[in-house]
């Protein structure tokens, strides 16, 4: 039996729980968010600014859902206008080497996928 069904059978729920803890964790803005704040304490605007492409809202509620997951934690400065500052909890830095593993992995393997790619288009 693999971790995987022995997790569903002991959670009961037929895997929805690491199913929707995945989905959540392997979003783009998530692995973005939590390399970024890799290793510092990060403003949000500054958050924003070295993550390309990502809106304001997206980036509010990527913190959210890491914040209520447990892997982020926000300081609200008590200043005019507020600072809030972000950083990773021990567990969120727990999820730096296995990110950073599954983007080796991928930057390893991007010419195979590339020209597999290619190699199924052709086949219309």
């Amino acid at each position: 039996m693999s971790d995987y069904e022995h997790t569903c059978m002991i959670r009961g729920d037929g895997g929805r729980t690491l199913r929707a803890i995945l989905d959540q964790i392997c979003n783009k803005w998530t692995l973005l968010v939590v390399a970024t704040l890799d290793g510092d304490r990060v403003r949000f605007t500054d958050l924003q600014h070295q993550i390309p492409g990502i809106s304001q809202r997206m980036l509010t509620l990527t913190l959210r859902n890491l914040e209520r997951d447990g892997l982020v934690s926000r300081e609200v400065h008590a200043e005019v206008p507020p600072r809030v500052e972000y950083e990773l909890t021990p567990m969120g830095r727990s999820l730096i080497p296995p990110a950073l593993a599954l983007a080796g992995w991928a930057m390893e393997h991007v010419p195979s996928i590339e020209a597999s790619r290619a190699a199924y288009g052709k086949r219309g």
